[in-house]
């Protein structure tokens, strides 16, 4: 029998017989199969989206804390750098002269004044004027407290 032949007759397609012009329906079962197999393809997609929302979800975590755990380590690098600063006797020093205006009883420090008369507050650049240091203030709070009332 030739591919396309009728089962029935044993004629091929376009050839009608005596028994009428029967022509070949369309198969009911195709349709049925269509639509058992779109809800298989439904209920599989539906089954996957959790997860995969989970997994896209744990992805984006995952990257943001590999950005805090970078952030992290810069900090931690940046500590470090410190640590190492403040053991190093020189820095300290350094920074007790700068911000303290601690001087060593070796070295002779002055402290240039503008000259002004000004209630006690020095003239910076642009005569802009600011707060005299604190061991100034100190020093003026000692001496008022001193005077005979």
């Amino acid at each position: 029998m030739a591919q396309g032949d009728d089962h029935e007759t044993g004629r091929g397609p376009g050839e009608h017989g005596a028994r009428g012009g029967r022509t070949r329906r369309s198969n009911p079962a195709l349709t049925s199969r269509a639509a058992i197999l779109a809800v298989v393809m439904c209920a599989i997609a539906l089954s996957l989206a959790y997860p995969v929302r989970e997994y896209i979800a744990q992805r984006k975590e995952i990257a943001d804390l590999r950005r805090q755990e970078a952030v992290s380590r810069r900090q931690v690098e940046i500590l470090a750098q410190r640590k190492q600063q403040l053991g190093d006797k020189s820095y300290i020093e350094r920074e007790a002269t700068r911000r303290l205006h601690y001087c060593r009883p070796d070295v002779k420090c002055y402290i240039v004044l503008d000259g002004g008369e000004g209630d006690g507050k020095q003239s910076r650049r642009g005569g802009t004027e600011s707060r005299p240091p604190w061991y100034e203030t100190l020093w003026r709070s000692v001496e008022a407290a001193d005077r005979p009332r």
